[in-house]
């Protein structure tokens, strides 16, 4: 079984085709990145595999189970969670707050309004070792919008991890980031647990080629190949289009 299949999904908007019969199938607890230039369809196609867009032809598949309809909080509730290319972080909250309610929205507690949170003690055990287990329990209590931007970063990996999830989406991880921060950013990642399937877009092709197993890359809507890292290293047309060679 295949833990996410995606079966010739085209979008348009409007008179506009994001993407046209783009069909990919990652196995359980494998690394994918989707590559291409701007414009080729990888957010649109990340939109939709969470269900903010419904397709206008074609299948989404999770774990054998057919989710093309099923809305964007049940995809969440069946294992499968993103995070977005610009910082979603609550800037008020503390670090341990937010951590604390990402935590709690996949818990039976959410639906309990008459008791405080803080009677909910595991809620906050599970808050805190995920901060511990990642470098920052010394953030805790800082406020989210007083961290360095690598640091948001972090915290949004965090976040998206505290469900648990089986599929995960990273829409450019490293976006804005030094290399330092980068760096941290990609080590990261490259810790997650193999219970996890990841889907990774970055156009930093050192780190998309250092995290994952294999890569698809889309242009104009379309598959244009796909393929071993060294594979997509070594096509012509991967080239030419993607990176600016003539040898196509």
């Amino acid at each position: 079984m295949t833990a996410l299949e995606v079966d010739k999904l085209s979008h348009s908007f409007g008179g506009l085709t994001a993407l046209a019969d783009v069909s990919l199938a990652v196995a359980p607890g494998e690394r994918l990145a989707i590559i291409g230039p701007n414009g080729a369809g990888k957010t649109t196609l990340f939109n939709i595999v969470t269900g903010i867009f419904r397709p206008s032809s074609g299948r989404i598949r999770l774990f054998g189970r057919d989710v093309t309809r099923v809305p964007a909080h049940r995809r969440a509730q069946l294992g499968l969670a993103r995070t977005f290319q610009i910082s979603t972080l609550f800037p008020k909250l503390t670090v341990l707050d937010s951590v604390l309610l990402a935590v709690q929205g996949l818990d039976a507690a959410r639906f309990t309004l008459h008791r405080p949170r803080t009677a909910y003690g595991h809620l906050r055990e599970r808050a805190e070792a995920l901060l511990a287990d990642w470098g920052l329990a010394d953030r805790a209590r800082q406020v989210t919008r007083r961290l360095s931007y690598g640091e948001q970063r972090q915290v949004e990996l965090i976040l998206a991890l505290a469900g648990a999830p089986k599929v995960l989406l990273l829409d450019e991880p490293t976006a804005g980031l030094s290399p330092a921060e980068t760096a941290s950013v990609a080590a990261m990642i490259r810790r997650f647990s193999r219970d996890t399937t990841i889907l990774l877009i970055e156009h930093d092709m050192d780190v998309a080629l250092d995290l994952v197993d294999r890569v698809t890359v889309l242009v104009q809507g379309r598959v244009l190949a796909e393929g071993s890292k060294d594979e997509i290293r070594g096509n012509p047309k991967v080239a030419a289009i993607y990176f600016g060679t003539d040898d196509a």
